[in-house]
């Protein structure tokens, strides 16, 4: 939706070409005054005919100025031109050589001629230039600097020197081109929510009669990129009325007290332009809790918050401005401002699921050509845990790759390398020995193994050994449908595909490599979260423990007491163990049952490289 800027008058064209043709004008009329000889009938001698016409006794005087000198003729100085002309001279002037000349003193006594000297004195127009300038100059600059940041409210110091306090909050009016809920995809049950707004929006005085006020304040909660700018934007949008939007960080100065003024200054901006919306992203900025942290808290951002809860409750009931505001941090946000009557509603936007993935895709694909082979519902199968700003980003990937691969439409093949490129990064072209390839077949080969082994494993996609990003292979799995409980079955058959890798180098190579850092620090966050946070261990039972889901920088957990003592401490930490080494021990077991088809499989990819799931399967299948 574009901008619709409100301060500033609008710019004079070719001011600048004026004002430059002004100083080319004075520059050219101040050289005419110093070079201008206002003396009539005076020729231009060198230097040995000066000294001749003083031999001859035609000189009557002459003033020397440094190496310059002028004077009189005692008679007229007659020169006849190229075209014939005869021209009189009753003055001259000339320039003494550098070179000493110890005789001109004598020939200009012996011929009687009157000399004058003169030290070279800059003029008045000289010493007032010299006076003047340097404060032209200044109060020069300092016009055109306050005139530029008049003209652009986003300069120094938001307009000028005298407007720090105004607010920066960006307006956005109702246009042919404006953001409606049929550009945002998904968000099936948030949209439910907001069409009470904007019916308020679009005809307050209906609600008024009845006696019903609307949430003053609309608290917009998710993961950063599920879209919650744009589901304001698209508010304001449906409901046709403007939209001020600025984010937390805007509010903020080294100076105390301007945050709180901008406050005031843009609520008052909405509500004369009421009925209206005000959006702040990321108010986690300005809304923390106050008076916690390990630094204290920060007086012009506890002003600012203040100032911000006080604007909230000094709305008139007849005042149609809602306030809304996204955050992904929730739980830092200060109690005040989420009490009933200030942010009192919030509405929870999740990642989307399949559905809602594909409508998105096919958003940000309405205007790329595509091949007929790009299946969207099957990107949208695959792209499991992506946001919106992902799948954005997916579908531009793609166009860019196709580009540079010089296509005319985008196919399926380039929708899979921007996938791999955002999910596991650039391909890397390093030189890998044979041995060090053959180990990494092996480990991605036995993760591959067990994820088509095992019944409760999510199902195998795809098997690379090219390097990418930081990973050197990668094996890919995506559910068959998305999942919210997850089962300890689940779990465990999980962590056994995990340590995979790890079990079919130890059975390989009958040696352990680095190359499992990563799947052991996924096992042991996971492990620890089933016995501490979700009560799936038989020794400790339905149980949790506290370990460090706080935030340090709030500094609740500095002040809170551990619920659980050392021996328990010692017991999850043997729980956690345990639980490690028996999900490895049964990768094992599987791996060497299955031995062939590990070595098929690690075969396939030395061969290939890349498999994809019918290859696999197939690898699998085959009992030979």
């Amino acid at each position: 939706m574009p901008n619709d800027k409100l301060e500033g008058p609008p710019l004079k064209k070719y001011n600048h070409i004026n004002r430059y043709i002004w100083i080319f004008l004075l520059a050219l009329l101040i050289y005419y005054l110093f070079t201008y000889d206002r003396k009539p009938a005076t020729v231009k001698l060198s230097y040995s005919t000066f000294k001749s016409q003083v031999q001859t006794g035609n000189v009557d005087e002459i003033t020397m100025k440094n190496s310059k000198i002028s004077g009189t003729f005692s008679d007229r100085y007659i020169r006849v031109e190229d075209d014939g002309d005869s021209l009189s001279y009753t003055r001259f002037r000339t320039v003494k050589p550098e070179v000493p000349d110890d005789d001109l003193l004598p020939i200009l006594e012996n011929n009687q001629v009157e000399i004058n000297a003169e030290v070279e004195e800059g003029g008045w127009i000289q010493t007032a230039l010299l006076i003047l300038l340097p404060w032209i100059l200044i109060i020069g600059l300092f016009y055109m600097v306050s005139k530029r940041a008049r003209q652009n409210s986003k300069g120094f110091m938001g307009g000028n020197v005298f407007g720090m306090g105004k607010s920066r909050a960006k307006k956005y009016q109702q246009t042919s081109s404006q953001l409606t809920f049929d550009d945002v995809a998904g968000l099936k049950n948030p949209k439910k929510d907001l069409h009470e707004i904007i019916d308020y929006l679009k005809a307050p005085k209906k609600f008024l009669q009845l006696g019903a006020s609307i949430p003053k304040g609309i608290l917009m909660v998710g993961p950063p990129g599920t879209g919650k700018t744009m589901l304001a934007k698209a508010v304001a949008g449906e409901a046709a009325v403007p939209f001020f939007s600025i984010s937390g960080s805007e509010f903020i100065e080294m100076f105390v007290g301007v945050g709180a003024s901008r406050v005031r200054d843009m609520f008052e901006r909405a509500k004369k332009e009421a009925p209206s919306i005000i959006f702040i992203d990321e108010i986690d900025s300005i809304g923390r809790a106050r008076g916690t942290g390990l630094g204290g808290g920060h007086d012009e951002r506890e002003q600012t918050l203040n100032q911000i809860l006080n604007e909230m409750d000094g709305f008139e009931e007849y005042q149609a401005v809602v306030v809304m505001a996204a955050t992904n941090r929730p739980d830092v946000l200060d109690p005040a401002l989420t009490r009933p009557g200030r942010f009192d509603r919030q509405i929870t936007l999740d990642l989307p699921q399949k559905k809602a993935r594909m409508k998105i895709l096919q958003i940000h694909s309405r205007e790329k050509p595509l091949a007929d082979d790009v299946d969207l519902e099957s990107l949208a199968k695959r792209s499991v845990g992506f946001s919106g700003a992902d799948l954005k980003n997916l579908a531009n990937e793609a166009a860019l790759y196709a580009g540079r691969q010089n296509k005319k439409i985008i196919e399926n093949e380039d929708f899979e390398q921007a996938r791999d490129k955002i999910l596991l990064g650039y391909e890397r072209e390093e030189a890998i020995t044979e041995s060090e390839k053959e180990l990494i077949a092996y480990h991605e080969a036995g993760h591959a193994l067990l994820a088509g082994l095992l019944s409760k494993a999510d199902t195998l996609q795809k098997v690379t050994i090219i390097p990418r990003g930081r990973s050197l292979g990668a094996t890919e799995q995506i559910p068959e449908e998305e999942k919210h409980n997850l089962s300890k079955a689940y779990l465990l058959e999980r962590l056994t595909v995990m340590l995979g890798g790890r079990a079919s180098e130890k059975i390989v190579f009958n040696d352990l490599t680095n190359g499992a850092a990563d799947d052991l620090k996924r096992v042991t966050g996971l492990v620890r979260k089933m016995v501490c946070q979700w009560g799936m261990s038989e020794k400790l039972g339905a149980m949790t423990f506290r370990q460090g889901e706080e935030h340090m920088f709030l500094g609740r957990e500095i002040t809170q007491n551990k619920d659980f003592s050392e021996q328990t401490a010692h017991l999850i930490d043997q729980e956690v163990g345990r639980i490690i080494g028996d999900v490895e021990e049964k990768a094992i077991q599987h791996l060497e049952s299955n031995r062939k088809k590990l070595d098929k499989l690690a075969g396939a990819l030395l061969e290939q490289e890349t498999l994809e799931k019918d290859e696999i399967d197939r690898i699998l299948r085959d009992k030979r």
